[in-house]
């Protein structure tokens, strides 16, 4: 199979591909399936059409600097993010204008944009990429039910995914599997699969008469109002054409295809991360998700022998098509409240804690390391991803898992709805995953796969000169070693997080001492995680998951109560222990 697109050169004469418009045309409408290669959608659209319209529309809520958000961005997606999406765009256009079109970038509330692009147009078929979210099912409607009443033809192909959702929801009865291997069964071969897709376009009609709709190219960062703000270096570019770069580097190497364990690989590695790092790309559909998995069968196809679902590389795909299928079939599936399949559980509400966490000021370098890595690229391992998201809720600080969530969907230049959703019911031990017992450590987990910190020292390069017996629990280094790599804890980086505050105000013998029992404040906020997420299930349970805001606060009420309660007990069983 190629992996590259089959592009002719640009018509020379058309140095701004717009057309008077005197016969049929259509519009192509893209949100995600920012590419050429493997898209229905665009197919249909140029197929007997004279003039076709590849229309993309700003859409200010996502796009305009909010300068209330705790990062640079939008409302809604943070600068990384809006980054990449305006790359993809770039690249996206340059492709179109190699083929005698070019990319219509129009500005405003997206369904009132294209109402009016409808009406000005005279188009007889409008084309777009099926979106399961819940945001474009609303638009779609709106856009679909105008389109039908004025004798428009829609043509909306489910080509974001392996399988339509709708498709496997109704061969279970009309709701969605819940189990990874139930949608496995359901789902089967994908039909499409034995069959060649669409790689390569040779042409596009032109684009027609735009009328009096204002037109622009691409924006910049600086075009939308951001100005001139400082970016990080990020080593991931938005694209088509970098994305199909990247999948040709990945299945290259055969054997690493054909071995590669999900559970394994090394969340630390970053100059060279250990997975293809193709989710961005999959996200906004620069690289369709058939045409990968139609790539990695041609690999398995050549091996003797490969790993196979939940753990090999098309198994993330398919992971991926289990989430997108669940969300679609589950009402209120982004949140805790109306939710059928989410545990309902009484998660302490703390904006510090919270704000630690978010702003890598926890304490526990391994957890800091990646909240860094994710504010300045915008991507991490999964495992990277799986850690943080433990230390959140059920690992240490007992919070919301929404409030996780946001913060993901604000950072990841990946973030999609359906799959960080999942994510984090998941990590929560909220829904699919229920075995609270097992807990990402702060310290351990990271120091597996990274003993000499090398992670850390270039995420957190205050830790740069901590000695590595001690980067992953720089508190317990001793004052001169901390003087010596030049980073005294509670001064140059933080404590860990509730270490009690009095240690800023005590002898430096008494602060060594009192620094310690961090480790302490690790294992024993685990075990009141634990406890806490027990007795929440277990009323989950006598209430078969029907639990009312009253039942809530109760339990709630009850949990603090104990924990209250725990510190006078252990000192009385000391004190009886004394005296025996």
């Amino acid at each position: 199979m190629q992996l590259s697109l089959c592009l002719s050169k640009p018509a020379q004469h058309l140095k701004n591909p717009i057309m008077a418009a005197s016969g049929s045309g259509s519009i192509m409408w893209f949100r995600k399936g920012l590419r050429i290669h493997d898209n229905p959608a665009l197919e249909y659209a140029s197929k007997g059409s004279d003039f076709v319209y590849p229309v993309f529309v700003i859409d200010p809520h996502y796009m305009e600097p909010d300068p209330k958000a705790f990062s640079p961005g939008s409302r809604l997606a943070g600068l990384n993010r809006i980054r990449f999406l305006l790359e993809s765009l770039v690249d996206l256009d340059t492709s179109l204008k190699k083929l005698g079109s070019r990319l219509l970038i129009l500005k405003g509330e997206p369904g009132q944009v294209l109402i009016r692009c409808l009406k000005e147009w005279g188009v007889k078929k409008l084309c777009f990429e099926y979106d399961t979210d819940p945001y474009y099912q609303a638009l779609d409607i709106r856009v679909k039910e105008y389109a039908s009443a004025a004798g428009i033809e829609v043509f909306s192909p489910v080509s974001h995914t392996l399988f339509n959702p709708a498709d496997i929801i109704q061969r279970n009865g009309g709701k969605p599997p819940l189990t990874y291997q139930s949608f496995l069964k359901l789902a089967g071969q994908p039909s499409w699969a034995s069959s060649p897709l669409l790689t390569s376009i040779s042409s596009l009609p032109p684009v027609g008469d735009v009328g009096s709709c204002e037109i622009s190219e691409v924006p910049t960062i600086k075009d939308l109002g951001y100005g001139d703000i400082e970016q990080e270096w990020i080593p991931f570019r938005g694209g088509e054409s970098e994305a199909l770069k990247r999948l040709k580097e990945s299945i290259s190497d055969k054997e690493w295809v054909a071995n590669f364990e999900k559970p394994k690989g090394n969340p630390s590695a970053f100059v060279k991360p250990a997975t293809t790092v193709l989710s961005p790309y999959l996200k906004f559909g620069c690289l369709s998700s058939r045409y990968f998995y139609q790539c990695l069968q041609d690999v398995y196809k050549n091996v003797q022998k490969h790993t196979s679902p939940p753990v090999s590389l098309a198994g993330q795909l398919l992971w991926r098509d289990f989430f997108y299928t669940v969300a679609f079939g589950t009402p209120n599936f982004d949140r805790m409240e109306g939710n059928k399949l989410c545990k309902q559980i009484p998660w302490n509400d703390d904006d510090e804690l919270l704000a630690a966490w978010r702003e890598a000021r926890t304490g526990y370098p391994w957890i800091d390391a990646i909240m860094v890595q994710l504010r300045k690229w915008g991507w991490m391992h999964h495992l990277a991803r799986h850690s943080v998201a433990c230390f959140l809720t059920r690992g240490d600080l007992f919070l919301h898992w929404e409030r996780g969530r946001d913060v993901f969907e604000r950072l990841l230049i990946d973030s999609d709805w359906a799959i960080n959703n999942g994510n984090w019911l998941w990590l929560s031990c909220s829904s699919f995953f229920y075995q609270y017992n097992r807990i990402y450590s702060p310290i351990s987990f990271g120091k597996k796969y990274d003993p000499n910190g090398d992670y850390i020292r270039h995420f957190l390069p205050v830790l740069k000169d901590m000695p590595k017996e001690y980067i992953y629990e720089p508190w317990t280094a001793p004052p001169g070693i901390q003087r010596k790599a030049k980073c005294i804890i509670g001064r140059d980086y933080p404590k860990p997080v509730d270490l009690p505050c009095i240690c800023m105000q005590l002898g430096v013998i008494l602060i060594f001492t009192l620094m310690l029992v961090s480790v302490v404040y690790h294992d024993s906020a685990s075990k009141e995680c634990k406890r806490k997420l027990a007795e929440a299930y277990a009323l989950n349970q006598k209430l078969n998951g029907q639990l009312s805001q009253e039942d809530l606060d109760n339990l709630r009420r009850k949990l603090e109560q104990d924990e209250d309660l725990e510190p006078k007990i252990r000192r009385q069983r000391q004190k009886v222990g004394h005296l025996t």
